[in-house]
């Protein structure tokens, strides 16, 4: 049997905070993009629809942290998107 942490490290098992975020449910292909073209009206309608869920959940500050600390690639986490994220870290060097 994995450890916990073994586990959550190769994402077998959910962080503790996942099971609290606001974002899980019919709504969760609002923060990745759609694997096809989506027109840029469209992917900013998706992505405010997100953030706006992201700002009223009460884990959107553990979610950002484990974004930026796991240099997630994809998706809003946290209430950013990936391009965000890289700002927010080119920022810090």
């Amino acid at each position: 049997m994995l450890s916990a942490t073994l586990q959550r490290t190769l994402n077998l098992q959910p962080e503790p905070w996942q099971i609290r975020a606001a974002c899980r449910g019919p709504e969760t292909w609002l923060f990745f993009p759609p694997t096809h073209p989506e027109r840029k009206d469209e992917r900013e309608a998706r992505e405010e629809r997100a953030k706006s869920i992201c700002e009223r959940c009460s884990v959107k500050d553990d979610c950002l942290d484990f974004a930026m600390r796991t240099r997630e690639p994809y998706g809003i986490w946290g209430g950013l998107t990936e391009i965000e994220r890289q700002d927010v870290l080119a920022r810090r060097a």
